[in-house]
């Protein structure tokens, strides 16, 4: 296992042992050891996840959202009273049993928020009366707790960030409809700022989030073919409101239970940005969520050279930044250009500008993306002006090499023993097969090959909906269903 300072292990090699030494080369995070399971963000990869926050939180609050905040500490009864859901949550809740130094009777023990449906159903009880206080569409970003075995950075942690939407509605087909659009918010996000195509789709009742009526996901491929769910959004029906009691008085003068939603991504969206476009080298960051999108490393080696280029190198950098290119200009003294071309690359830079005196005296500066084997002159003149479609092309270039990726890593089957054989020796790709539709049938597939049901996808999300026979037991079946290896 590769662990020493500035190797990489290539994926071909040991594709978790790759992601590690990427996150560690990448300088964004580091597993926090005198805190277990837990993880540092490093500014970096903080960074990152800024610029994820931001462009959700905008398009949160584009659809009516509006963001609050509930307590870390959740009592322990709040959690007893939906059923299913302290059943799915027990094994990840850290309880907090003392306070002050003294041991809390067990009736005001709290848990350290695994997620906060309950709270903020207790607290949806005291502010919702009427119909007239709905549609109330709420979230949080905060970070939460799970217990985890085994941890990986970014990927399963036992502290991570998220945001949480709760929302909740007079009726269903309202609450249905505000879980589709924020899956559809998701997949447009992954898709368009993230470069990360994904399948939408319905979780299978044993995969469906504790104590919801229905469960939707987005679910990417990695390089390695597993797959990645990256977001969720729940229908929790009318199950909470009845556990804490929110009523409300509706048109007709009849009181009824609120319709409740909940939707969630985290930083788990880092490793599957870091899985989805990275190579051997290291990272490689899609430009809408690179912190640093250009970096400009002066040349020189007399200082004579050094009193032109940079005053130049700084100009340029003005220049780019008023073009609205987030730009870095590198002059820390103490480091050879080969050295700083080497740290940025590492940490995904999309493109680097090189600025000598030869290339001011030409007026072209030397460019490199971080996708290219070459080199590019550019004109200095109108840099500025023409980086921005260079880095949309770079996106545009993400975006279609990892379609293409999933599309030739993506499979048809229709008997158990092609599927034996697709999912052997531990690897993986996406399989669209028939599937009975029963929890037996489901569960006996993923003991015997550890390969789950991802989704039943939705419309235009697969194989068109055509019968067929399930792979594993010949019982009919309406539709193919998303099989693969996850994360």
């Amino acid at each position: 296992m590769a662990e020493e300072k500035g190797k990489i292990t290539t994926q071909a090699e040991d594709f978790p042992q790759w992601y590690q030494d990427v996150v560690r080369e990448g300088d964004l995070a580091e597993a926090a050891k005198v805190v277990k399971g837990c993880m540092v963000i490093k500014p970096h990869g903080y960074a990152i996840w800024e610029k994820i926050q931001a462009g959700l939180d905008r398009r949160f609050k584009e659809t009516g959202h509006k963001n609050a905040y509930f307590p870390l500490l959740i009592p322990m009864g709040f959690l007893n009273k939906e059923a299913q859901h302290v059943e799915g949550f027990a094994p990840e809740v850290a309880v907090v049993t003392h306070a002050g130094g003294k041991a809390l009777p067990e009736g005001e023990q709290y848990a350290i928020r695994p997620t906060s449906e309950t709270i903020i159903g207790h607290f949806f009880a005291k502010w919702i009366d009427s119909y007239r206080d709905l549609p109330l569409l709420i979230n949080q970003w905060a970070n939460v707790m799970r217990w985890e075995v085994h941890t990986r950075l970014f990927l399963r942690t036992t502290e991570f960030l998220w945001q949480e939407g709760h929302t909740a509605h007079a009726d269903h087909d309202e609450a249905s409809e505000e879980v589709l659009r924020i899956l559809d918010l998701y997949g447009d996000f992954a898709h368009n700022v993230m470069a990360m195509p994904v399948i939408r789709g319905i979780k299978t009742e044993s995969e469906k989030f504790a104590g919801a009526v229905q469960t939707m996901s987005i679910e990417a491929m990695m390089r390695d073919g597993k797959a990645l769910q990256a977001g969720t959004s729940h229908d929790l029906g009318q199950n909470f409101g009845k556990a804490f009691d929110v009523k409300f008085q509706n048109e007709e003068g009849r009181e009824d239970f609120v319709w409740q939603t909940s939707w969630g991504v985290s930083t788990r969206l880092i490793g599957g940005l870091i899985m989805t476009h990275s190579d051997d080298t290291g990272l490689i960051l899609p430009p809408k969520l690179a912190p640093v999108q250009a970096v400009i490393v002066p040349i020189f080696r007399k200082a004579h050279e050094k009193e032109k280029v940079l005053p130049a190198a700084a100009g340029l950098r003005d220049e780019l930044k008023s073009a609205g290119v987030a730009v870095e200009l590198d002059d820390r003294e103490g480091k050879r250009p080969g050295e700083k071309y080497y740290e940025w690359e590492r940490k995904g830079v999309p493109i680097r500008i090189e600025l000598g005196p030869r290339d001011i005296e030409s007026g072209e500066a030397m460019t490199k993306l971080r996708i290219a084997d070459g080199k590019v002159k550019m004109p200095i003149a109108t840099l500025a002006q023409d980086l921005g479609g260079v880095l949309d092309g770079f996106q545009d270039f993400l975006l279609e090499r990892a379609v293409k990726f999933r599309e030739d890593n993506t499979v048809t089957i229709d008997s158990w023993g092609d599927f034996t054989d697709v999912f052997k020796d531990g690897e993986s790709r996406f399989a669209w097969c028939h599937w009975d539709g029963t929890a037996q049938t489901e569960t006996a597939i993923k003991e015997e090959t550890k390969v789950t049901i991802r989704c039943i996808p939705l419309e235009g999300q697969g194989p068109d909906s055509e019968p067929g026979k399930c792979i594993k037991t010949g019982k009919p079946s309406k539709r193919r269903v998303l099989f693969a290896r996850a994360y």
